[in-house]
């Protein structure tokens, strides 16, 4: 069982950072960077803290509708999930974390709300729901927004923000490596084609989707290179910032200039999206605040709310030298 020593080790910080950085110590004076930093080599090494059920103010669930292991490779639900955390140390809350791949887990225990992390169908959403009435979705967007507490980003904002940006630097051919179409809650990949369509400039054929994962973005951006030679759009949106650090290993490996050839421009800004090569642009999503929201509408609803509620929070265009 990996310890706190191992975290610190391989941290390059003291065990008491590590320890206080854990406990969410409110006076201690560490960058977000090396916090997030010791989350993710908490994860990564499997530490578990121990904790005592004695004393908490109730129990929830937190299910995420990825595995542990997809987690790891995609940042920006990991830090959702600190969010989470944080706040429910701070409200003395007990939580259980299950994973995609152990969902039948869920009906071994008795919790008093959930929140959901993620994508689910309408016949996942019944079986909660049978399970409790007091669930908060996280980003997801729902066919009835009535009927639960939730918390998103506006995607359509921020696919606009970063299209009017590259108009505004000239661009005229602009790309875009996102995740799959098939994907419901998303709103990148279609306001992306519809918001380019209405100033005349979608070129369908610019236009590229996989799995929110690096290694799509990578094999994406070698098929877009492949596919477009000499005439590759200088300017690509990328779904996430995961896609957008495997688009600038492939242009890399291709001796494509960026930002001086193609601009990058990704979403999420994971802790580390500024110390890849170039650091890259791209729109800051606010995860620990999201999880920390969701918490807080929980107990909302455990404490009597009745009418549900949609939390939208602010995004932030963020550029680095992966752009111009």
């Amino acid at each position: 069982m990996a310890t706190i020593r191992d975290i610190a080790e391989k941290a390059g910080v003291s065990t008491a950072t590590v320890s206080r950085v854990l406990n969410y110590d409110p006076t201690m004076s560490v960058s977000n960077e090396t916090r997030k930093r010791i989350f993710e080599i908490a994860e990564e090494l499997s530490y578990e803290k121990r904790t005592a059920r004695r004393g908490e103010n109730g129990r929830i669930a937190l299910i995420s509708w990825r595995t542990q292991e997809e987690e790891l490779n995609d940042l920006y639900y990991m830090s959702i999930r600190l969010g989470i955390e944080r706040r429910c140390e701070q409200l003395n809350l007990g939580l259980v974390k299950i994973f995609k791949n152990s969902i039948d887990d869920l009906c071994r225990d008795n919790f008093q709300g959930m929140i959901l992390l993620g994508a689910y169908s309408q016949a996942e959403i019944a079986s909660f729901k049978d399970i409790t009435p007091h669930i908060v979705f996280v980003d997801c967007l729902l066919t009835d927004e009535e009927a639960f507490d939730y918390v998103v980003i506006d995607h359509q904002l921020a696919t606009k923000r970063v299209i009017d940006y590259f108009i505004d630097k000239g661009h005229k051919d602009i790309g875009y490596i996102g995740g799959n179409s098939a994907s419901a809650y998303d709103s990148r990949r279609s306001t992306f084609k519809v918001y380019l369509a209405e100033k005349g400039m979608l070129r369908e054929d610019y236009v590229y989707s996989g799995r929110f994962n690096v290694t799509d973005g990578y094999e994406l951006m070698k098929k877009a290179i492949a596919d477009h030679g000499d005439h590759l759009p200088t300017a690509f949106f990328v779904g996430n910032d995961s896609m957008a650090i495997g688009c600038l290993r492939a242009l890399h490996e291709n001796k494509i200039d960026v930002p001086e050839r193609v601009n990058i421009i990704g979403l999420n800004d994971i802790s580390i999206s500024q110390f890849v090569s170039p650091p890259l642009s791209t729109v800051k999503v606010h995860t620990e605040l999201m999880g920390e929201t969701a918490v807080d509408l929980l107990m909302e609803s455990l404490n009597g709310r009745t009418v549900a509620k949609k939390v939208v929070v602010a995004t932030e265009l963020k550029i680095r030298q992966s752009s111009f």
